[in-house]
């Protein structure tokens, strides 16, 4: 293929000697007359498509795709600089807003500007790392429950169900003071195909209406998780104020109370919603590949195991148990590298002309942002699909700024960061003091998917045994 050679609109001026490409596009694939076969392949396999043009062309990409121009930018100084020190001249992609609105409404995830500034703002505290600490025991209550109806002699056991309804429980507990009910395998369900469908319409300029009869599963989709939200939320309002136990949703309801001009009811629910699906996701999938990384190294699994013991001789962790997990909080990290539950961000599109690096960008520029690619670099990674959770440890040369951003960055990073980290270092360290994990006979390395995370292709299920063994 031959690099794209369309001329940018925008020249750089303020250099008399500029760098001889700095007029031009990026380098790129063909497009063809549309570049609507590029976003076939985009759609068929985005991650393996972004990781060819990367090899082909470098670590910034220019994709024509009529009528869009997109930049698929995998150098880490690159991406912070586009994030962090361009971030005012970004919007978030107007069509992925369109879709993620469908179930998430109008949240921090979809909102911009000064409405996403507020609620950012008023959101914070209840993800601040102070508060977090608050929801330990909530967390260790529901591992506890989940953990205890475990059959520890399973030779195919569903991990991957069982901890996605364990992290659901988890975010109920915080979020509604309350387990999960008995349809948790059924919102299970629902998140697995709304996902899927949003993944899928990403790819369209427009999507048919949901009242299609193809689209019967979307719907009832959304509808099992706008029943499970409203009932938590209506529940609460038949309570006296003074009643309302001390989690997230009456935090929300306090903002509603004290200003429901700027949180009305519907702004409440769009929150719960993008909080209990991002809030359960990240954990259930990070922590689903973790377990196989485990299965898959023995060692690394009885490492942290023994860390496990030592630091807690038993005990039920708490907040200040953690920092003290070093090497069981590696695991997880080297876990979000090779499996970063968001592995592409989505994507941002420019408001203003844009510098990056040595390229002159216009207005309307679109960029995406691979984290997996960057996660996978062999410059900053060496043997890069190895599972070698001592990357992160003291003493061992620092991972350049950027290379390494599971939860995103700048200002738009995460909320929920602090919340996921703590919730996966809390369910991995009680999961080993009670469990053995290994690898079937005969099962191989689960494919990677992406459908908004980044899960197995298949369910995933081990040999579960109780320990010690």
């Amino acid at each position: 293929m031959k690099p794209t050679p369309s001329k940018c609109p925008y020249e750089a001026a303020v250099d008399t000697n500029p760098p001889a490409a700095a007029a031009t596009w990026p380098p790129g694939p063909a497009s063809g007359l549309t570049g609507w076969r590029l976003l076939r392949g985009m759609s068929k396999d985005l991650l393996g498509t972004v990781a060819e043009w990367r090899r082909r062309y470098g670590d910034i990409v220019h994709v024509r795709i009529w009528p869009e121009r997109q930049i698929v930018v995998s150098e880490p100084q690159l991406v912070r600089d586009l994030l962090v020190n361009h971030h005012e001249r970004l919007i978030r992609w107007e069509r992925g807003v369109q879709v993620f609105s469908q179930l998430h409404g109008h949240s921090v995830l979809t909102t911009e500007g000064e409405l996403w500034k507020s609620k950012r703002q008023a959101l914070g505290a209840t993800f601040s790392p102070k508060a977090v600490q608050s929801f330990v025991p909530a967390i260790t209550s529901a591992a506890a429950r989940a953990f205890s109806q475990w059959h520890g002699d399973d030779e195919t056991f569903p991990v991957e169900s069982a901890l996605t309804s364990l992290a659901m429980d988890v975010i109920v507990r915080m979020m509604f003071s309350s387990d999960i009910d008995e349809d948790a395998r059924i919102a299970e369900r629902a998140v697995h195909d709304t996902a899927r469908a949003a993944n899928a319409e990403m790819y369209w300029p427009a999507s048919w209406p949901d009242c299609m009869p193809w689209k019967a599963t979307k719907r009832r989709g959304i509808k099992v998780l706008n029943g499970m939200i409203d009932r938590y939320v209506q529940a609460r309002l038949r309570l006296a104020s003074q009643d309302w136990p001390e989690d997230m949703l009456t935090r929300l309801l306090i903002l509603h109370r004290d200003d429901p001009v700027a949180w009305p009811l519907k702004a409440v629910r769009d929150e719960c919603m993008t909080t209990f699906l991002a809030g359960h996701e990240t954990a259930a999938a990070t922590l689903t590949w973790w377990t196989w990384c485990l299965a898959a190294n023995a060692d690394t699994q009885a490492a942290a195991r023994r860390e496990v013991q030592d630091t807690l001789q038993g005990r039920v962790p708490t907040a200040n148990d953690l920092p003290k997990l070093r090497y069981l909080t590696q695991t997880l990290q080297e876990t979000l590298r090779l499996y970063p539950s968001v592995p592409v961000l989505m994507s941002r599109r420019a408001v203003g002309r844009i510098s990056l690096g040595r390229w002159q960008l216009p207005k309307r520029t679109m960029f995406m942002v691979p984290v997996q690619l960057m996660h996978h670099d062999p410059k900053w990674f060496p043997d890069p699909l190895a599972f070698r959770p001592q990357r992160f440890s003291e003493g061992v040369p620092d991972i350049p700024r950027g290379a390494f951003m599971p939860f995103g960055t700048g200002p738009r990073v995460c909320l929920g960061q602090h919340l996921a980290l703590t919730e996966m270092i809390v369910i991995a360290a009680m999961f080993l003091q009670r469990f053995a994990v290994t690898v079937p006979v005969g099962i191989f390395a689960p494919e990677p998917v992406f459908n908004i995370t980044l899960r197995p292709s298949q369910p995933l299920c081990l040999t579960l045994s109780a320990f010690p063994a």
